[in-house]
């Protein structure tokens, strides 16, 4: 399945890196993995691939850089067609790439404006962030994955985020399974499958480092 060497520059709470990683586990493609310091100093490699924004993730295939995670996991598609990732069909596709769109627009930040809220969470905040997980469930249908019968391209992008939910549900005072049954059941089938449970860290962990991050910014 190797195609020369495919390198990622990663943090492992990002979940913009976890999509690159989960996609290449899809594909069966080995990868190294190098972890990067955001905090104490981004490394030269890191600054040198990706000089516009100067972020993770990075990949780097055959010494060419790849930069934005929806961009890399298209072209990780491309790479190693099988199994694909996007639909056959042009329609298909870009709908796919319609909800990839939304949940890189919507969705992240919805998420940030939760867990960097100061004091009491705004309920606004809350509804927000529920009114586009619903948008999504509609998305999803009666369907087990967004693209049907077979994880794809839709959940690739969308299930390394869920790995912040945790905090943002202690932060915010909700659970997303009573508000979103079903896209928290969606949440469950995607954590059984080997590529995504291994690669999405620890939700009491990702809770500490949000934590870490308030503190930083002065929210706590």
């Amino acid at each position: 399945m190797s195609k020369g060497e495919v390198v990622v520059l990663d943090f492992w709470v990002s979940p913009f890196c976890m999509r690159v990683k989960i996609a290449l586990g899809e594909k069966g493609v080995e990868y190294e993995g190098r972890e990067e310091d955001l905090f104490g100093g981004k490394s030269e490699l890191l600054l040198k691939s990706n000089p516009i924004y100067q972020k993770v993730p990075v990949l780097l295939h055959n010494g060419k850089p790849l930069c934005e995670s929806t961009t890399i996991v298209s072209y990780i598609d491309e790479v190693w067609p099988s199994p694909p990732l996007l639909p056959p069909c042009a329609y298909g596709r870009a709908q796919a790439r319609f909800w990839a769109d939304f949940i890189d627009k919507k969705a992240f930040d919805a998420v940030g404006k939760i867990w960097r809220s100061k004091g009491k969470v705004a309920e606004s905040a809350k509804k927000e962030f529920i009114e586009i997980l619903k948008q999504l469930e509609g998305a999803l249908g009666e369907k087990d994955y967004f693209g049907g019968d077979s994880f794809g391209f839709v959940d690739v992008i969308a299930i390394p985020l869920t790995s912040w939910f945790h905090a943002v549900e202690k932060f915010g005072g909700f659970k997303v399974e009573d508000e979103c049954p079903k896209f928290s059941a969606w949440m469950k089938k995607c954590m059984q499958k080997e590529s995504v449970a291994k690669i999405i860290p620890d939700p009491e962990k990702v809770y500490e480092f949000v934590i870490m991050m308030r503190k930083m910014q002065g929210i706590e």
